[in-house]
């Protein structure tokens, strides 16, 4: 369903989040332990306001993947590594960006986005887990929070002065990078050599994390180090070795800790390999025929137990081509194998709806959310499949339960929108733009939407006295924005 440069905004997050820290301790090397400071200057609470103040302008500004079945993906692997992460103080969301460039960057809250392009260099799961697993431990090591304080006690300038510098570099990228120009310049030296200090804090803790999550530790200097030996003499770096630079030092000592772990074989992952597929198939930038090619040689070479996924992103080409004849029968062969594949009941419903079939969609997914009731993948492609068939009220009823359940998730809101109108509700369409660019903290927009809704509404209704409670929802959101700034 949903088919579908470099991040200045990733770059300046990432920037200032590889600025000064300190170390904290190993348990077999020697580094001082500081324990996560910074709670004294900024709390945690103070870090989740930023966060979702931040992830509104992403929304707003970056070419944010909205892809239902790779978010699912993202998010399962990420959870598996926090569930397995030391100092865990936020909850976390992860999303991805498209963009070519290899990238990851963390910010305020648990927020933490992966390029697209890391699934084109990531050879295993293991290797985009240690990606992941570095990130986590920025945040729960408070690294950002922590620079920040840092610089803050080097000059005058505050902590909020800083952080409303991140906001309006979000906001508007040139001001924003001018101000923080101005708030951080100290001792170049200094940074540099924080930085290096944080990214090998952060290198120690995921290690440990990958270990107990199960994954392989020596993917991540094996990342690393193809990473540093691929680029080393390139005139432009990819934004990752611009923000997390890797010193041979660094490579180093990585494959050391790495060595201190239990050594354990882990298998190809097909789940890791079907999100791949789908990113060369659809998010990679590259013709049909290259991508194609691309799936055609890695099935050659691939293990049988991963050659599903090659077959998988050649029928998403043939799919996203109108070349249903070529899609169904690899498709419809691939669910035979493994009905329950969120991968392939997402690329079914789409053929299924393509063909003008979409009662065979909705028949597949209703057998699937037997199991799976709230499983968000199944049910927006149920709500997609329904509103095929013109089933505007039963598309309704699902669509609230998934924007509930979802409520951060633009598709949801997209379809409800979409419904609406054909249903003729006014009314409905308005509120669910309205989540939209909230989402995208477009306020005053978001808010005169419901505005109109409200007044469209019967006087004294109960929809009326919903829309008036989320007005006045949104402008103490919108004034807790505009005071962070």
């Amino acid at each position: 369903m949903f088919k579908k440069t470099r991040s200045l905004i990733a770059l300046c997050i990432a920037t200032t989040l590889s600025v000064p820290s300190a170390p904290l301790m190993a348990n077999t090397f020697d580094l001082p332990d500081i324990g996560t400071a910074a709670s004294g200057t900024l709390t945690i609470d103070q870090e989740l306001q930023y966060g979702d103040a931040y992830m509104r302008m992403l929304r707003n500004r970056a070419p944010i993947i909205n892809d239902p079945v790779l978010n699912e993906y993202v998010d399962t692997l990420g959870h598996q590594l926090v569930a397995n992460a030391d100092d865990v103080k936020t909850p976390f969301t992860f999303f991805m960006i498209r963009d070519r460039n290899i990238n990851a960057f963390a910010f305020f809250g648990g927020y933490i986005a992966i390029h697209s392009g890391l699934f084109l260099h990531a050879r295993s799961e293991s290797e985009l887990a240690s990606v992941l697993a570095h990130e986590i431990a920025h945040v729960t090591q408070r690294h950002l929070a922590r620079s920040m304080e840092e610089q803050a006690r080097r000059s005058p300038v505050t902590m909020a002065a800083l952080a409303g510098s991140l906001l309006l570099a979000i906001a508007a990228p040139e001001a924003g990078m001018a101000a923080i120009t101005a708030t951080t310049a100290g001792n170049i030296q200094g940074q540099i050599n924080y930085t290096r200090s944080n990214e090998k804090e952060a290198d120690r803790f995921g290690i440990a994390t990958l270990s107990k999550a199960g994954f392989d530790v020596n993917a991540m200097p094996s990342f690393f180090g193809r990473l540093a030996e691929e680029y080393r003499y390139a005139t432009t770096l990819p934004p990752m070795l611009l923000t997390h630079p890797l010193p041979q030092d660094r490579i180093t000592d990585s494959r050391a800790r790495a060595q201190s772990y239990p050594q354990k074989r882990v298998s190809a992952s097909l789940g890791y390999n079907l999100a791949r597929a789908r990113v060369v198939a659809r998010y990679a930038g590259i013709k049909s025929d290259a991508a194609l090619d691309w799936l055609s040689r890695r099935e050659e070479k691939a293990p049988q137990s991963i050659k599903p996924a090659m077959q998988y992103g050649q029928a998403l080409v043939y799919l996203d081509n109108n070349q249903l004849d070529k899609a169904a029968p690899i498709l419809e062969q691939l669910h035979q194998m493994d009905d329950n594949n969120r991968f392939y009941l997402d690329a079914l419903s789409d053929l299924y709806i393509a063909q003008k079939q979409p009662q065979k969609a909705s028949s597949m997914l209703e057998k699937a959310l037997k199991s799976e009731p709230n499983n968000p993948v199944l049910m927006i492609n149920y709500a997609n499949s329904l509103l095929a068939q013109d089933k505007f009220e039963q598309a309704i009823r699902v669509l609230q339960r998934y924007t509930h359940d979802n409520s951060n998730d633009v598709n949801g809101w997209h379809l409800m929108s979409e419904t609406s109108i054909k249903m003729g509700d006014s009314q409905g369409d308005l509120a669910a733009r309205a989540e939209i660019l909230a989402l995208k903290a477009n306020w005053n927009k978001a808010i005169q939407y419901y505005t109109q809704a409200s007044q469209m509404a019967e006087l004294g209704s109960l929809e009326q006295a919903r829309y008036d409670a989320r007005i006045d929802q949104l402008l103490v959101q919108r004034d807790r924005f505009m005071a962070l700034q």
